[in-house]
Parts: structure tokens; C-alpha cells; sequence
């Protein structure tokens, strides 16, 4: 397995209070955009060769790679995007599913999206793209868990 930061905190819920946390102390987008740009840049390193179309996110207007690692007990998340905004995205979902057991990350909504305001900050396709990456980490728990 390839070597990941996550997960920070113990559980899903403590990872979406603590960026709920952070997130609260900038007084406006344009802080929090660029909190988001400096949490892209803390991803781990993504291997060049995983940048393949087999592993490229469908549904993102910027090129998004992202490779499961693990089984039910522990999956483990690593992903990269050619765009500095979506990075932070992937890194606020990194944190709070990587690194989890399937029941885990199948029990946990993403409620930081709404808590932290992203729903409505976010253009439509930054938005479809962030769904998008949501769906493949819940649907790749869901085949493990079988």
C-alpha cells in the first residue's frame, strides 16, 4: 500500500467537525478558496503512472485521478486533480473517508459540503465534480462490503 496522511482525525464525524472548525474562521470566500488551494497542495505525492484513463474521474470538467487501495476492513483513497481548487476538494474528502473500513465511510454523509458552505460557493461543474468523487468513494465501499 502506498503511503497516505490519512486519516487525521479518529472518525469521519471528528475529521467533518474539524474542517467545519477551520473553515469557520475565515470571514470570506475568498479566504476559504484559498485555504482550500493550500490544502490541495498537502496531498501526498500521486504517482505519474496512475495518471491513466482507467483511473480518471468521469464527471469532473478538470482531470481528477483517484485510486482505491484495501479491502472492507480499510480503504485507503489517493487521489490528485490538475486543478488547484478541486486538490483542496479531494483532500476535504481524503479526510474524512480515507483510511476508513467500508461500513464506515458507507454510514458517514458528507455533511461537511453543506457545513462549510461549499454547496453554494461552488460552480456547477466544480459541483458535479465533487458529487462525482463522493459517488465513487461511497460506491467502491459498497463493493467491498459485499
Amino acid at each position: 500500500m502506498t503511503d497516505t496522511i490519512f486519516p487525521l482525525e479518529p472518525t469521519p464525524a471528528d475529521a467533518q467537525a474539524a474542517i467545519a472548525d477551520e473553515f469557520s474562521f475565515f470571514g470570506d470566500w475568498s479566504e476559504r478558496y484559498q485555504y482550500l488551494i493550500d490544502l490541495g497542495r498537502k496531498l501526498p505525492t500521486f504517482p505519474e503512472e496512475w495518471k491513466t484513463e482507467e483511473h480518471r474521474l468521469l464527471g469532473c470538467q478538470s482531470m481528477v485521478w483517484i485510486v482505491p487501495e484495501g479491502n472492507a476492513d480499510k480503504l485507503v483513497f489517493h487521489a490528485i486533480s490538475d486543478s488547484a481548487i478541486v486538490s483542496g476538494l479531494i483532500y476535504l474528502a481524503l479526510r474524512v473517508y480515507s483510511g476508513r473500513s467500508a461500513a464506515e465511510i458507507l454510514a458517514t454523509e458528507p455533511d461537511y459540503v453543506a457545513a462549510i458552505g461549499l454547496a453554494k460557493h461552488l460552480s456547477p461543474t466544480r459541483s458535479n465534480g465533487l458529487a462525482a468523487m463522493l459517488a465513487f468513494i461511497r460506491e467502491t465501499a459498497q463493493a467491498q462490503s459485499r
